[in-house]
């Protein structure tokens, strides 16, 4: 079904569109009325009283729609920032095209940025990119354009916050805790492989526990376990010999060779840290390497066909890294846990890159019993449209 053939789903996309409307109308009649004080606030006398008054205003906002002034500050602050520096952005807020919490993101990114340059590409691209997506969806692209836009400096900021990783406990209720560690985020990546790795051996071998509470289990062993003599170092440690770790990046051609310097991200675009972390892991131990071209002009990259219906290793590999995540709009399973899917159903369909879709369990099962209506888009977007755009080319 689609809103094209069930009245009920139009309803809800045109209730959507008004939501969206109400709350870019909202946010104005909030700067609005904001604007009006600083200018009546503006004549006051003395200054203690200006001061005053001024800080005055969160709270009366706040007070009028049942916010804290912290939360009318924050408003305001994002507010401020995307119609100060994305016109762009921020008409297609005004048109409800995406709602509030979209906004904030792109401000929270504007922030980010330290070139104006990339804030103007940034204005001109997320405007044609975030509406019609989820907001997990803008959040994942907006990490990924920082890293790509401005990369060195995206290098700087991930050598900076390395030297702040940590380890905690956060005491709870029912004796239970929580335990917090902020780390590099391949490495983070690599323990949460190998903990999943082990807990679906040892679930294959007939443990009674779940996946999640084996995962858990797992890592108490581990932290525990370990010989108190070995001494940490400052430096990355590796893996206990003969164990390997497959946690998938993608990089640029140029930084692998040591010609330029930039960010890897993951095959899912959920993380991304400095091509040197991944170059330094990769001569501590077992690394792959594989070229994928990723050129929009040849989506048929994978067009060998494979006999039968499950396709190799070698297929499957290449599919995770090519889209990253489920195929299914607004899904963001990441592609390695999905299932392979025939877009066109075998045997008719052919099994090959082109046919082959990274589907999640659920939406797996949903197109297969014909309630998912296919309107599949491309994995993550590995590339950023060209800049200046082609009709503003000098």
């Amino acid at each position: 079904m689609n809103e094209e053939t069930h009245p009920l789903l139009a309803d809800i996309a045109a209730s959507q569109r008004a939501l969206h409307a109400a709350e870019a109308d909202r946010v104005v009649r909030i700067l609005r009325y904001r604007d009006a004080e600083a200018t009546r606030i503006a004549a006051l006398d003395p200054p203690m009283l200006r001061r005053v008054e001024t800080s005055a205003v969160p709270l009366e906002i706040g007070h009028t729609i049942g916010w804290s002034d912290a939360q009318v500050q924050s408003l305001l602050h994002a507010a401020d920032t995307v119609r100060d520096h994305a016109p762009t952005v921020w008409a297609a807020f005004l048109a409800g095209r995406f709602g509030e919490a979209t906004m904030r993101a792109i401000a929270r990114t504007i922030s980010r940025l330290e070139r104006p340059e990339s804030i103007e590409r940034l204005d001109a691209q997320a405007s044609q990119y975030v509406p019609g997506r989820t907001l997990k969806e803008v959040q994942g692209w907006l990490r990924r354009f920082v890293s790509r836009v401005e990369a060195d400096l995206a290098v700087e900021r991930a050598q900076a916050e390395n030297d702040k990783r940590y380890v905690d406990v956060a005491h709870g209720d029912d004796g239970m805790s929580e335990l917090v560690a902020y780390l590099p985020s391949h490495q983070a990546a690599a323990i949460m492989a190998r903990l999943r790795r082990d807990a679906r051996q040892l679930k294959h071998d007939g443990d009674p526990r779940t996946q999640t509470q084996l995962q858990a289990d797992l890592l108490t062993d581990w932290a525990l376990t370990r010989p108190t003599s070995e001494s940490a170092t400052s430096e990355t440690t590796t893996t206990p010999s003969g164990l390997v770790i497959d946690v998938a990046v993608l990089m640029s051609e140029s930084d692998l060779t040591a010609e330029t310097t930039g960010m890897a991200e993951s095959s899912d675009g959920s993380w991304q840290v400095p091509v040197d972390w991944i170059l330094q892991a990769g001569a501590e131990g077992h690394t792959f390497w594989h070229r994928l071209f990723t050129d929009p002009r040849k989506p048929n990259t994978f067009e060998h066909d494979y006999a039968g219906y499950a396709p190799p290793d070698s297929l499957r590999r290449a599919i995770v890294l090519r889209d990253g995540v489920c195929a299914t709009p607004g899904c963001l399973v990441p592609a390695e846990h999905c299932d392979l899917d025939h877009h066109v159903p075998w045997p008719a369909g052919r099994t090959n890159g082109e046919n082959l879709r990274p589907r999640s369990r659920r939406h797996h099962a949903l197109k297969s019993h014909g309630a998912l209506r296919v309107t599949d888009q491309p994995g993550i977007d590995r590339t950023l449209p060209p800049w200046p755009p082609p009709d503003c080319a000098a």
